[in-house]
């Protein structure tokens, strides 16, 4: 049973200051061409910018049948502010820590990992065909991750999500807190 869902979409603003930008620079550089070579061009970086920010907001997180997609969540969770999130990710953050995160997404929620292991710092990786592209998914994250720190838009909920999560985990035997 899922808990709670949120796809992490790029905000409207992101893309009309992308197309902003292609017309710009498609419009420098399309001077003195005829009208095939610029519908190609405005075509292609068009279509380079859809590409990009579509996968780019193609991660979702989910809690349900007790785990954070993304991964198990152990130990102590909080939701975060703008500050506190802008720490983590920065100065004050983890080199090994597992992080979901997005630009424009400035909140967050911390996920302690409360025994991490020292064995390897590669998380488990696979193959797998999206369409017409062949991908790589974590499937796990790095067994040494000290924290998470997945991005959303309602910290809160999602903390409380997780945290409601964990005696249906326990009572199903799943390996979650």
């Amino acid at each position: 049973m899922r808990v709670y869902h949120e796809r992490l979409r790029v905000p409207l603003g992101w893309w009309l200051l992308g197309l902003a930008t292609i017309f710009l620079l498609a419009t420098e550089l399309v001077a003195g061409y005829s009208w095939p070579v610029v519908i190609a061009l405005y075509a292609v970086l068009t279509g380079g910018l859809v590409f990009m920010l579509l996968n780019w907001g193609r991660p979702t997180v989910e809690v349900g049948g007790g785990e954070l997609r993304a991964g198990r969540a152990v130990g102590e969770v909080s939701a975060l502010d703008e500050a506190q999130t802008r720490s983590l990710r920065g100065p004050r953050g983890d080199p090994a820590a597992f992080l979901v995160i997005r630009p424009y997404l400035r909140r967050a929620v911390y996920v302690e990992v409360a025994r991490p292991g020292a064995e390897s710092r590669r998380g488990h990786r696979r193959l797998r065909w999206r369409g017409f592209r062949l991908r790589t998914e974590m499937v796990s994250p790095p067994p040494d991750s000290p924290y998470w720190l997945v991005s959303t838009r309602h910290p809160a909920e999602l903390a409380a999500a997780i945290e409601g999560a964990r005696p249906a985990a326990r009572a199903g035997g799943a390996t979650m807190g």
